[in-house]
């Protein structure tokens, strides 16, 4: 099973009655789908996006020390399936919920979501398109900041474009389950009818991967330099979101650079076999039981919980709950002894425990949030089927998806021989019923002959 995974830079103090801060969302998916499940890789759509925010992250780890609003991540499962994760997530924040203790939803500001973002460089063009849900403050205030960002990057040549008005909406995406969620209580900005977000595209008003939910949407199909591009835009647009300071120029955002290396260490761990997960990347951080990766959000197994057992979550869910809980932690002063005894106090995470048993601990808000159908219900060991909710709209087409308990599928193989030996068969099989003929007339003419006799 894969969960989704959201954390927060810097930490949550979860223990502290102080006021919270403002929260940017910022959203990435990480499953895709195809014929056959073990090749949903989706390098466009979405791990395009997926690796731009890891790579954000990384380098917005290094500058948090002056941020005025809370900056939060969350990779979401199960997109590709009615978009599981982020309705799951929403009723997690609804009911209040371990698995999202520390965020408050009435503090969100605004949701940057990054979606295909690995074919912005194609074409001849260099660039990618902002879609708006409304006009409002808050996606005026995200478009400026992105057009910082791209001031800031100008000597790469990349632009930055509103998608056009006669688009219908956004596109399938994410923030269509936010804009779904009528509650006032719930993503709100006061005095908007409707959530204020942007999602980062590489087309305009048409979808352009061709291979989408294909075993072809694989590493031939999008661009490195592409998914660069997109990165530095992001984190720079997050930090201007984010940052107390109000009068950014773009000599002060040339502090933040993302690594391009990182961004080609991904693709490899993520979008292939060679190295695929046993690169050293995903290798210093968890122990990975299959080399080549999977994007199919799996089947939920046992209890939902936001601290399942490690055996049920997949290894690309294990790895980016690591991988984000190092680059958004802070440092614990039981790091430098192993974490199992040592690591418990409140937002204390160990991270890296796959590899030597003992890991490192570190002070982090990072979590699993369990991705299934907001109508069913764990309880009393069972699950039970909830009926449509009529004041929900979202509950009125949330769909219940299973699947077959499958064993282990196999199949054999049969080489097939040379023409010679076919045309070698059929004479022997010709020659045997030529002579089998002629045995069956001389035995005949035998037994005649006995008959006479007698």
């Amino acid at each position: 099973m894969k969960g989704s995974v959201w954390s927060a830079l810097p930490p949550v103090n979860t223990s502290s009655s102080e006021s919270s801060k403002h929260i940017i969302l910022a959203v990435a998916s990480m499953d895709s789908a195809s014929f056959f499940r073990d090749k949903s890789l989706g390098a466009d759509s979405p791990i395009s996006g997926l690796i731009s925010l890891l790579v954000a992250v990384d380098a917005l780890s290094h500058v948090v020390d002056d941020l005025g609003k809370q900056l939060v991540f969350v990779i979401f499962t199960g997109e590709a399936w009615g978009f599981l994760g982020s309705r799951r997530f929403l009723l997690e924040l609804d009911q209040n919920s371990d698995a999202v203790n520390g965020l408050n939803s009435s503090l969100i500001d605004m949701i940057l979501e990054v979606g295909s973002v690995g074919k912005g460089f194609s074409q001849g063009t260099k660039g990618f398109f902002a879609h708006t849900t409304q006009v409002s403050a808050a996606t005026n205030e995200t478009l400026n900041a992105l057009k910082l960002a791209q001031h800031s990057l100008q000597s790469s040549g990349i632009d930055i474009s509103r998608a056009n008005a006669s688009n219908p909406g956004i596109p399938p995406s994410s923030l269509m389950a936010f804009l779904r969620k009528v509650c006032d209580a719930v993503m709100r900005i006061p005095g908007n009818s409707q959530t204020s977000g942007v999602v980062l595209e590489d087309f305009d008003s048409a979808f352009t991967n061709q291979f989408y939910h294909s075993h072809l949407d694989d590493l031939s199909n999008i661009n490195s330099s592409s998914i660069v591009a997109a990165a530095s835009i992001v984190a720079r647009t997050l930090y201007i979101l984010a940052s107390n300071k109000k009068d950014l120029t773009a000599t002060s955002l040339s502090a933040i650079n993302v690594n391009a290396s990182l961004v080609e260490e991904l693709m490899g761990c993520l979008l292939s076999c060679e190295p695929g997960l046993s690169c050293g990347l995903v290798n210093h951080y968890i122990s990975p039981t299959n080399t080549c990766p999977s994007h199919y959000v799996g089947v939920l197994e046992g209890e939902p919980s936001s601290t399942p057992y490690p055996g049920y979550i997949s290894d690309v869910s294990r790895f980016l709950w690591n991988f984000l809980a190092e680059k958004t932690s802070i440092p614990s002063e039981s790091a430098s002894s192993g974490c199992p005894k040592n690591c418990s106090g409140a937002n204390h995470l160990c991270v890296r425990s796959e590899i030597d048993g003992k890991g490192v601990c570190v002070v982090s808000t990072t979590r699993y949030v369990p991705a299934y159908s907001t109508r069913l219900k764990f309880g009393s060991e069972s699950w039970e089927l909830l009926p449509p909710n009529s004041s929900d709209p979202m509950g009125l087409v949330d769909p219940v998806w299973t699947e077959s308990n499958w064993r282990t599928i196999g199949l054999q193989v049969y080489t097939v021989q040379h023409a010679f030996y076919d045309t070698i068969v059929l004479l022997a099989g010709v020659s045997l019923t030529i002579l089998a003929y002629l045995a069956i007339l001389l035995i005949r003419s035998i037994i005649n002959k006995a008959l006479k006799q007698d």
